[in-house]
């Protein structure tokens, strides 16, 4: 076995031992450990949630707070999520945020990717632009001085979406966690300080 099969061999058989219901939930633990983006009484949305692995993580550093989980796809009740069966580009998702939530969101996490299509330009360009959507909800739904972690598939227009994530919030960082696949394109940017 080539060691890259034996590491995410590694974090799918971790996930099946703690019961995560993806592999996916070891980034948002990575991504936490480096940089605290949870605090217990957050009100939080996660985009793209299905199948929820990354909501089970939330739910371990969320205690007084409330939690959202959207997606096109169906997604198996978790105790403590509000799950919202809707697309990203439904008009009306940011009045159900607010109405369910009852004030802005504190974080928006976003894990969402398109439907690959194989040509590696336009599934990159799919992806930023479903990150540009996410930053369009924020507008809407997220306080000031609020956080954002996105995925991206690095690529040629990942410099200018982080000078554009720049221009919205006071920090931007880049981070490929260790549960990333090694020859996956995949990185995540992590914001602090929504203006």
């Amino acid at each position: 076995m080539r060691p890259e099969e034996a590491k995410r061999d590694h974090y799918r058989k971790e996930a099946r031992r703690l019961g995560y219901r993806s592999r996916a939930a070891f980034k948002l633990l990575e991504i936490n450990r480096s940089y605290h983006v949870f605090n217990e009484d957050m009100y939080v949305i996660d985009l793209g949630s299905s199948p929820g692995g990354w909501l089970q993580v939330v739910l371990q550093f969320i205690d007084r707070g409330k939690i959202i989980g959207i997606d096109t796809r169906a997604m198996k009740p978790l105790p403590g999520v509000e799950f919202i069966n809707a697309s990203i580009d439904d008009p009306d998702l940011s009045s159900l945020i607010l109405e369910k939530f009852g004030r802005k969101a504190d974080l928006i996490l976003s894990d969402m990717a398109p439907n690959i299509s194989g040509i590696w330009s336009l599934d990159h360009l799919k992806q930023i632009d479903l990150v540009y959507k996410a930053l369009d909800l924020a507008d809407k739904v997220l306080k000031r001085n609020g956080k954002m972690v996105c995925k991206v598939f690095e690529g040629e227009a990942t410099n200018k979406l982080r000078l554009d994530l720049s221009k919205r919030f006071k920090k931007v960082i880049l981070f490929k966690p260790r549960a990333s696949r090694k020859a996956s394109s995949e990185i995540y940017f992590i914001c602090f300080g929504f203006q």
